[in-house]
């Protein structure tokens, strides 16, 4: 059986390990010694090594321990660069045998602002902020180490990730305000477990260096955030947002969320579809908003 790591087992990380568990032996890399955390893992047959990519020396277990690796973890929250992935790195070379493939989850925010325009895989990178910077560094490691003689390296690059825990009920709820249409931008969205199947469909068909888009299909007719906000408000039976405009927005709003609402692009989610063969459980919000509404109301 090949083993398999994963570095970053938040939430994406756990909902793919149901589906991992049969066929490989799992590892994950945890930051603390949780009794909790521990058992949960444990009852899914997943093997915890201790370790902090922030702290090199105690990834030292990480050498030639993996056949397969998916790297869900994110970069440090400062800087230009992924110091967090260039110590995961490291230690993976100081093995004898290296992982066969490695897949990464990058972040869409590298393209920067497209002006609404589509945009696939090919597209130059642009990144307007440094997490995005951060993003893009750790995905020219990767693909470095790939053509050097390392694993296979497959990227996805996902756009806004949403499921029943991870929606902005509680924005909402306070009234922060949203665009107007013609100041607005569009988004993309890709549901949790439709990303965690990606990732498992990477490990299988991805291509070397190959970047993908995993993301649903909302897009294909045009969504923009603010739409997004009103499918969440009806889906929760709250007001909807009320629309301002972007010189008002710049005066009422974070610097963080003018910097979401400063980004607009449609993303071509074909390779996903034609090259790893995903399905996906969630093809828009509509039918995942729907499904979250449906299970709330059956509890």
């Amino acid at each position: 059986m090949e083993r398999l790591l994963i570095i970053g087992c938040g939430d994406v990380a756990r909902r793919a390990l149901p589906r991992l568990a049969p066929r490989y032996r799992l590892y994950a890399l945890v930051r603390s010694t949780d009794v909790a955390q521990a058992a949960e893992f444990a009852a899914l047959g997943v093997t915890t090594i201790l370790g902090d990519l922030d702290r090199p020396a105690t990834l030292q277990r990480l050498a030639g321990l993996a056949d397969l690796v998916l790297h869900f973890a994110p970069p440090p929250e400062r800087g230009n660069l992924d110091t967090r992935t260039r110590h995961l790195i490291a230690a993976l070379q100081r093995g004898k045998i290296l992982p066969r493939r490695l897949i990464y989850i990058s972040t869409s925010g590298v393209y920067g602002d497209c002006g609404g325009a589509w945009v696939s895989e090919t597209r130059r990178t642009s990144p307007h902020t440094s997490r995005a910077r951060r993003r893009i560094d750790a995905e020219c490691q990767l693909r470095r180490w790939g053509k050097r003689g390392g694993p296979v390296v497959s990227i996805l690059r996902a756009p806004g990730i949403y499921a029943a825990e991870r929606l902005p009920v509680d924005r909402i709820r306070r009234g922060d305000p949203v665009l107007r249409s013609e100041d607005d931008v569009f988004t993309n969205h890709i549901h949790a477990d439709d990303l965690a199947r990606c990732a498992l469909a990477a490990l299988r068909h991805g291509g070397p260096n190959r970047v993908y888009h995993a993301s649903d299909d909302s897009v294909l007719p045009g969504l923009k955030m603010a739409d997004w906000f009103d499918a969440v408000a009806a889906a929760y039976a709250l007001p909807r947002p009320r629309r301002i405009s972007r010189a008002e927005a710049a005066t009422q709003l974070a610097p963080l969320t003018l910097s979401f609402m400063s980004e607009s692009r449609r993303l071509d989610n074909t390779r996903i579809k034609q090259e790893l063969r995903v399905r996906l459980d969630y093809p828009d919000v509509t039918v995942g908003l729907a499904r979250i509404r449906a299970a709330r109301e059956d509890t």
